[in-house]
């Protein structure tokens, strides 16, 4: 991985964004209306925008929070799809969209590229920050996005019952060595579990999730390491004693690990945290089980899908706003190296 020079610009998430909010699929770099638009991309895009900030933030940041207020049903919870149209779809609702619109919400109360932005963002957080989840990824989403808040308004009664609620219930390793992992099979976003355990800790001043959650990551970056390589959990899951490389491999994946080892590297800097990072950013360059890149370089986009003989062409919105991410957090890793003795 190379020192990143920058954030990364946000220009390309003009693919895919309208007045309404962003694409969730595309054909090929196409935007795909037909499919419509989906609350948990709109949640992230709107998190990564503020985390991002600079040039077009603002206007973007205006209209994925604008979706989600369009979205909120109340109490946090929110509808899923909308079509192209602008009617809503008979699809269920989804705790993780849920989650991740929270994540959005909290990130752009705290980070929003103006004011305006903020104090809307804090007003909605304090609207919808009372929801609870019995899924453990979409409460990790939520927790992060409130966390976020704490850290700029550390008063925040609702975000911190939140915080507080989901250090409880956010799953612990399991006593056995050999699978700590607290479900039988590994799924997707996995690292997302012991990012917001890392993060809830440090805003709480929790030593024991701090450990649990650095606990998990080290186990998960073994094992989903192959050589020199991330080869992560394929779409459908693995379990103990199944072969990699398998596939298809989500952008999703390496998004999540190169924000988990970040958090870790911030509270417990580590040679095993530092190479996660390089490596999960790496995925994207081609350093993954087929050497092949996940990005185009003509669009900006990332590929839906690492598969066994190539990449799947579509560049929907989960993967661009994970190529994005990806090279958010090694711009943010540069600037932390030198507080950590570290160099990237």
């Amino acid at each position: 991985m190379r020192p990143a020079s920058g954030p990364p610009s946000l220009s390309c998430l003009d693919r895919l964004t309208d007045d309404t909010g962003i694409l969730e699929h595309a054909w090929h770099s196409i935007p795909r209306r037909d499919h419509g638009y989906c609350t948990d991309d709109n949640g992230r895009a709107l998190a990564l925008v503020c985390a991002v900030g600079g040039d077009g933030a603002e206007s973007l940041a205006r209209r994925y929070l604008g979706f989600l207020r369009h979205a909120h049903m109340g109490g946090g919870r929110f509808r899923l799809r909308l079509a192209y149209d602008r009617r809503w779809t008979d699809d269920a609702r989804s705790h993780d969209a849920d989650g991740r619109a929270l994540l959005g919400i909290g990130t752009a109360a705290a980070r929003g590229p103006n004011p305006d932005i903020r104090s809307a963002a804090t007003a909605f957080a304090d609207e919808a920050l009372g929801w609870r989840s019995p899924h453990w990824r979409a409460t990790a989403s939520a927790a992060l996005g409130a966390a976020a808040l704490l850290d700029v308004d550390p008063d925040h009664d609702a975000a911190r019952r939140l915080v507080l609620d989901a250090v409880q219930t956010l799953p612990r390793p399991r006593a056995d060595a050999s699978w700590p992992w607290p479900e039988d099979r590994l799924g997707y976003e996995n690292a997302k579990l012991p990012h917001a355990l890392v993060r809830v800790g440090t805003t709480l001043g929790d030593q024991a999730a701090i450990d649990d959650g650095t606990r998990l990551l080290r186990w998960l970056i073994a094992t989903e390491t192959q050589a020199d390589h991330f080869s992560f959990t394929p779409v459908g899951g693995s379990e103990p004693g199944e072969r990699r490389p398998a596939f298809d491999q989500q952008p999703i994946e390496a998004w999540a690990m190169a924000e988990s080892a970040l958090a870790a590297m911030r509270v417990a800097p580590n040679p095993t945290f530092e190479e996660a990072i390089r490596r999960a950013v790496d995925w994207f360059a081609g350093h993954n089980d087929i050497g092949v890149a996940m990005v185009d370089a003509s669009t900006g986009g990332g590929h839906d899908g690492l598969e066994p003989t190539g990449v799947n062409r579509n560049q929907g919105a989960e993967a661009l706003l994970a190529v994005l991410a990806s090279r958010q957090v090694a711009w943010d890793y540069t600037r932390l190296a030198p507080t950590t003795g570290v160099r990237p």
